[in-house]
């Protein structure tokens, strides 16, 4: 068993680790009613069902993002979330839109609202890249993948959303049409987003 640890040591890691869940903190050694009397003091606040961040930090544009990333470690950001996080969209989705494996059990989360999408085999594990935001590792897909993932779920997203995206990207560089050509094979819509290829290239 860890042994247990005092408030200054729960600041410590509360700075360096941004939003923490309880149970991490359990692992560390922090017992429970400490972390109960740094709420009650004001100096933790509570942001969602255990999680925990300090009182007073700055919360980033991405905020929802970490905090998705802490209730769902193994989700990946997709879609319209990660087309903002990348720039690629002028839509402000007011949920975490958020890619699970086909077979794990959906999420129960009370904060932030998720978006949840299935997704399976590679079309799930291409093109994950990891960013660090607050001290927390996010899973988000890449700009290419994205893009693939957009056409394929353009009933859901719109085309538009879909079109834009793509010019976008490679208008801005960052993705490369041959990348883009490449998750679209995965995501097996290379046939849909052929056409606008040719189109922009």
């Amino acid at each position: 068993m860890p042994k247990t640890v005092g408030t200054k040591r729960v600041v410590k890691l509360m700075k360096r680790s941004g939003i923490v869940r309880a149970s991490d903190l359990a692992a560390q050694g922090v017992h429970p009613m400490t972390l109960k009397r740094l709420v009650e003091r004001g100096d933790v606040e509570r942001h969602g069902r255990g999680l925990y961040r300090l009182a007073g930090a700055g919360v980033s544009e991405h905020y929802s993002l970490l905090q998705a990333a802490r209730r769902v470690p193994n989700g990946v950001i997709c879609l319209l979330s990660a087309l903002r996080f990348h720039g690629l969209t002028t839509q402000k989705p007011f949920e975490v839109w958020l890619a699970i494996e086909r077979k794990a059990r959906r999420p129960i989360v009370d904060a932030p609202p998720l978006r949840i999408h299935y997704f399976s085999g590679e079309a799930f594990t291409a093109g994950v890249d990891e960013h660090l935001i607050e001290g927390v590792d996010v899973h988000i897909y890449n700009p290419a993948k994205t893009v693939a993932d957009c056409f394929k779920f353009r009933y859901k997203i719109g085309v538009d959303v879909a079109l834009e995206a793509l010019r976008d990207a490679l208008r801005q560089r960052r993705a490369t049409a041959d990348e883009i050509w490449h998750y679209a094979g995965i995501c097996r819509v290379a046939r849909v987003i052929y056409p606008y290829l040719e189109a922009l290239g």
